[in-house]
């Protein structure tokens, strides 16, 4: 397993309403990826950022789900390309589903 972190500045000045309608905006189209197994959205005030983490089950899927469309819409929106991060995720707790998941497996 792969976890994807994707970070972006935000245009000075945007409103946290107007932040979190743009991720309920887009959680449809992140429920109906066949690819993607969880994304946590982010946002930081403070920063003037907004982002994601995603897993995924390989970094060729990552890719696929944030392919040189998805960076021009983020670009045409926000003004900036998003930074963007992979690591491996061997072990996962996830208490909400009260399971530990091996990554590796």
């Amino acid at each position: 397993m792969i976890t994807e972190l994707v970070l972006f500045d935000l245009p000075s000045g945007i409103s946290r309403e107007h932040v979190v309608t743009g991720m309920r905006d887009t959680a449809s189209a992140w429920r109906a990826n066949p690819e993607l197994v969880r994304k946590n959205y982010l946002y930081d005030p403070a920063k003037g950022q907004a982002g994601g983490v995603y897993l995924w089950p390989s970094v060729e899927a990552a890719q696929r789900g944030h392919n040189e469309a998805w960076r021009a819409r983020i670009k045409a929106m926000y003004g900036n390309e998003p930074v963007i991060r992979y690591f491996e995720t061997p072990l996962i707790v996830d208490n909400a589903l009260d399971k530990l998941i091996d990554g590796d497996a």
